[in-house]
């Protein structure tokens, strides 16, 4: 059972996006967006920002989408997701209308961490600080990866991107990856998770109770990306499996109760927190990854690992005690 959706009704639902999409082999994009439209309760409506996801599904005159969808510009798929919601209790209100009959309408936005931490931020805001009741799925592959692999606020520190090319002088991106959930957390939405699609399980029960609160819910997936990543198309889920394992990525819920954040450690970062010396050292996880390949050769540059590290701990830390 699945916060009131049993694993076998999820398997039946038809999916919500077709296989007939151009994305790329070994893209975690599509497997993270059919997993959380598994979970939706009845009519659903989607939106998605200029990015891969719109890009390879809905090449003109084909749409790999089985349900109504808008695509939105790179900066407004929280803008458009709450004209969706106003229309949508519009209808309900006024009782005309081809929504009006419909109690729950589960709105769904769609964007990668372009369109979320840097170009989409302030739309993302507004429409959390105004309530709309929808739900926000950010595709996080660390990159803009859709234009050409430049970085972004979401890009870690040291990572390799065309804007951000590792020489002699300067190795990689020179800032730390931007704290996109607790920026979020800060506007005292009722929902906020993190996801990993190497366990399903755990992103159809976070997509489900997003669905079921009653004002905006935040979703935060890590989706590595093959091409922009370099690593092999068939090793996505094994480098998701290891983001959280590293607690580079940890899974966690907040919910807002009495108008504070209460948090939960979920999966297996809640078995990291019992039995701490589970926890798989970082650079296991950054050596799988072409993108950050001059952290290992010519010469391992200690002095980085180490320094991702230390930043890794210390946000592990610093939710361990969020949770208590």
């Amino acid at each position: 059972m699945v916060s009131g959706l049993t694993l076998k009704e999820a398997a039946r639902k038809p999916d919500g996006i077709a296989p007939g999409h151009r994305l790329c082999a070994g893209c975690d994009e599509t497997v993270i967006a059919r997993m959380i439209l598994k979970a939706t309760r009845g009519p659903t409506i989607a939106t998605s920002a200029t990015g891969c996801l719109e890009v390879a599904t809905s090449i003109f005159p084909y749409t790999a989408w089985n349900l109504p969808w808008i695509h939105s510009a790179f900066e407004n798929a929280a803008a458009t997701a709450s004209g969706i919601e106003a229309a949508w209790q519009a209808m309900r209100k006024k009782g005309k209308g081809p929504l009006a009959e419909y109690e729950t309408v589960d709105i769904i936005a769609f964007a990668g961490d372009g369109g979320t931490y840097d170009i989409g931020l302030q739309a993302l805001s507004g429409a959390l600080e105004r309530g709309h009741d929808f739900t926000y799925v950010l595709l996080d592959n660390e990159a803009y990866m859709n234009t050409g692999i430049q970085r972004s606020g979401g890009t870690p520190f040291a990572a390799s991107t065309t804007t951000s090319p590792a020489g002699k002088v300067i190795p990689g991106k020179r800032e730390w990856k931007k704290p996109i959930d607790e920026i979020v957390i800060a506007h005292g939405i009722p929902y906020v998770a993190t996801l990993s699609a190497a366990w399903p399980l755990d992103v159809i029960r976070k997509a489900r109770k997003a669905f079921e609160v009653e004002g905006p819910a935040f979703l935060h997936a890590i989706v590595p990306c093959t091409r922009g990543w370099r690593y092999p198309q068939e090793k996505t889920i094994e480098i998701s499996r290891l983001a959280v394992q590293t607690c580079f990525f940890p899974l966690y819920e907040c919910r807002f109760e009495e108008g504070r954040p209460v948090y939960k450690l979920s999966g297996p970062s809640a078995a990291i927190a019992r039995r701490p010396e589970s926890k798989k050292p970082v650079l296991e996880y950054l050596e799988m990854q072409g993108r950050f390949r001059h952290l290992f050769r010519p010469e391992r540059r200690d002095d980085l690992i180490d320094s991702i590290q230390a930043w890794v701990d210390q946000n592990w830390q610093i939710l361990l005690e969020k949770v208590g």
